[in-house]
């Protein structure tokens, strides 16, 4: 059995000795693949550090996370477009695997909607230009993310909708877009509902993630996640597929490779 967490931050973590045991906890529980997701140019050398570390298992992902978009003067070291820039001109130095995590986040900020849609927009372009994956980023903002992907539809257009919780309806619209739905520690949850539109989703729709160190599954929910963490997101997936670990665990990592190409 191999599982694969298609999003985890677990380069967080900047102690190595604390790093190689969080990964050794991630072998012991066959958590084999682990992509990486930065949010801003300040990320990347974590990204990176913990990828050579680790080159058999760990796979960079490279974009500019919608909270980390913001709008200063134009000479600010801070300006999006400054940042936009800094990810980019690393994009032909190293293998990556996906431009991610990107998209829309209006819980924390409305205002700055606009120039999230444009960095948006503009690293959906990169990923088409370099045949790569995309990896949203969506809060309190599906419909607006659902029209751009829309706009933006055609053969190049592929990736996953990164911590999906939405309804039904939702996630039978990104599913029809080509998308695949990142399911993480919500669905163990008991109020959140996620876990009976998941039981109404075929397997071939499905990845796995952790999102780690945040959105921590049950039975550990309130404590720090990990991606050791995984083996209880794919239990529960498997419970409600009334099928074994191992199946979910073959299908979802399955999927993890036509979307990553590894």
């Amino acid at each position: 059995m191999v599982l694969t967490d298609t999003h985890t931050h677990l380069y967080y973590e900047k102690d190595p000795d604390a790093r190689c045991e969080l990964m050794q906890r991630c072998f012991s529980n066959q958590i084999e693949r682990l992509f990486l997701p930065n949010v801003s140019s300040r990320s990347i050398d974590l990204v990176f550090d913990l990828t050579d570390a680790f080159p058999e298992n760990c796979f960079p992902m490279l974009g500019l996370h919608p909270c980390d978009v913001k709008q200063e003067a134009e000479n600010d070291l801070n300006n999006f477009r400054h940042e936009l820039d800094m990810i980019y001109s690393y994009l032909g130095q190293r293998k990556i695997y996906a431009i991610g995590e990107i998209g829309l986040d209006l819980y924390w900020d409305k205002t700055t909607l606009e120039i999230q849609k444009e960095a948006f927009r503009i690293q959906i372009a990169w990923a088409k230009t370099l045949n790569l994956p995309i990896v949203i980023h969506c809060r309190e903002a599906f419909d607006e993310i659902y029209g751009i992907l829309l706009e933006e539809k055609d053969a190049k257009l592929r990736g996953i909708f990164h911590c999906f919780s939405g309804n039904l309806d939702q996630a039978q619209k990104i599913i029809d877009l080509g998308f695949y739905l990142g399911i993480g520690g919500v669905v163990t949850y008991k109020n959140a509902g996620l876990d009976k539109v998941v039981a109404e989703l075929g397997l071939e729709s499905l990845v796995l993630e952790t999102d780690s160190p945040y959105l921590t599954p049950v039975p550990f929910r309130g404590k720090q996640n990990e991606s050791s963490y995984l083996v209880y997101i794919a239990q529960k997936v498997a419970d409600l597929h009334h099928t074994t670990i191992e199946e979910v665990a073959r299908i979802t990592t399955d999927n993890s490779r036509v979307i990553f190409n590894i």
